[in-house]
């Protein structure tokens, strides 16, 4: 190899160096983009508890801050212990004492000095009532014609179950979320009657159709709040990927099931359209081209910001998740002294060092420049992605300090989606849309009526004769 050569051959590889470069930070950038993914948890993440890794060392850290009360019952707390009634079904008297369990006297002559009374709180073995109609027929000599008495709508044949076994059976459906298997093992074992699991779903589609109405005052009422809470998350129907969407108030629950997460389901359901009051979310991009306000979830937040401060070592992080602790107990305060917002200094000094800590930190995570040549938006690290957030939506960010009906989280529509999924996990996929549909609305109903303090069986009871129990609509 003559002197050109190598020195042409040196030329190329000077060339190629800028290359192996870029290639090298990519793959870097791969790399740790992978190992993010794997530190991920639920407690610096959206992801659910339930996708922890159990080989993960580190143990699961808390959001939630050790206070300074003792363990146990706290002062003032109402404590509840099983009383003596007044009024016992049965009274049962003992043999009477006739000998001295010390020195074996004869005792039989001697009165009671005094009577010790012990009660057991049970339930008498079930045992289904059978209640037989008898109607009339009678022949009229007029117009040969015959008439009978009317049966009650409870009674359209000649052999059928009550309305409260249906309710029972129900609300161990869609309130217990018991397959139907074992709601008829249960309903055999417990209340000694074999049902079929057709008549379990037959009885579920009923309870469905008779609260169609009830479902929209519901929906109706929650347009009309100041401030909702929406989540969704994923269920099976008939095997496909659906969608639950939860819209609720501290009062008021609504569920819908629908094939779509984004703006087709949330036309379908038709609230979000017509609400023009503060809507709190995780920051889903659909829920943003509807409602007038918006609100951002603090939990959140302060689990992106945890993954940040411990495995990008992104101190601001930590600051800035005190920072918003410090307001959450500024609003906190404002409304058990009856306020109507947190007062201007301590408002202006938060929003203050909410602005500083962004600032010193858009200056540590500048934006990434396109490669030359390459088009689209230049990919951002999670510190930069997230802060953009922070910056662009900062009413929103702090929406629970500038609003004091607007809460801190979302807890409230994530803890009305969470037991659906255990339905799933228990029962498995709906097998049908009917099932899904029907489903939602019983479900929704029930979570109402918990929320205003309601007897869920007696009320399902009384929608399964046709006239369901109605919550309270007003808005508080």
């Amino acid at each position: 190899m003559t002197e050109e050569d190598e020195l042409s051959l040196l030329r190329e590889q000077v060339k190629q160096i800028p290359v192996l470069l870029q290639t090298i930070t990519e793959l870097q950038n791969q790399v740790k983009a992978l190992q993010d993914r794997l530190v991920k948890d639920s407690h610096n993440s959206s992801l659910p508890p339930s996708s922890d890794r159990f080989v993960r060392q580190k143990k699961t850290k808390s959001l939630r801050k050790k206070s300074d009360k003792k363990v146990g019952g706290q002062p003032g707390h109402a404590g509840t212990t099983l009383e003596l009634s007044a009024t016992p079904d049965q009274v049962l008297t003992l043999a009477p004492v006739n000998e001295c369990q010390h020195c074996q006297a004869n005792l039989s002559e001697t009165p009671a000095s005094s009577i010790e009374r012990r009660q057991v709180i049970d339930v008498p073995q079930p045992r289904p009532e059978i209640i037989e109609y008898q109607a009339q027929w009678k022949w009229c000599p007029h117009c040969q014609g015959y008439t009978s008495a009317t049966f009650p709508p409870i009674a359209p044949a000649s052999v059928q179950y009550g309305p409260r076994i249906s309710a029972i059976a129900v609300y161990l459906l869609v309130q217990q979320l018991l397959p139907q298997a074992r709601t008829a093992e249960i309903c055999a074992e417990v209340l000694g009657v074999p049902l079929a699991q057709a008549s379990l779903a037959h009885w579920q589609i009923r309870a469905a159709s008779r609260l169609q109405a009830v479902e929209s005052q519901i929906k109706a009422a929650l347009i009309q709040a100041p401030v909702i809470h929406q989540d969704e998350s994923g269920l099976y129907v008939m095997g496909k990927r659906w969608w639950v969407h939860a819209t609720s108030t501290r009062h008021l629950t609504h569920y819908a099931a629908h094939p779509s997460r984004g703006a087709a389901a949330l036309e379908a359901i038709g609230i979000a359209p017509q609400f023009d009051g503060t809507s709190m979310h995780d920051a889903w991009p659909t829920y943003f081209q509807y409602g007038y306000g918006h609100a951002l979830c603090g939990v959140h937040l302060l689990r992106e910001l945890t993954f940040l401060a411990e495995e990008h070592a992104c101190t601001w992080a930590k600051e800035l998740s005190a920072l918003l602790l410090r307001m959450k107990h500024a609003t906190d305060v404002a409304r058990t002294q009856r306020l109507w917002m947190v007062p201007s200094p301590e408002l202006l000094e938060l929003l203050g060092a909410y602005d500083d800590l962004l600032k010193a930190a858009d200056l540590l995570h500048p934006q990434s420049l396109s490669p030359p040549g390459k088009r689209g938006r230049p990919k951002q690290s999670a510190a930069r992605n997230l802060l953009d957030r922070l910056l662009t939506r900062k009413s929103q960010v702090l929406a629970f300090l500038l609003d004091l009906q607007v809460p801190f989280d979302n807890n409230l529509a994530e803890r009305d989606v969470r037991m659906l999924k255990v339905q799933q996990k228990v029962s498995g996929t709906f097998r049908s849309e009917q099932g899904a549909v029907g489903f939602c609305r019983i479900r929704g109903y029930l979570s109402t009526l918990r929320k205003q303090g309601l007897h869920l069986l007696d009320a399902l009871e009384a929608t399964l004769r046709g006239q369901p129990t109605l919550p309270s609509f007003k808005v508080p």
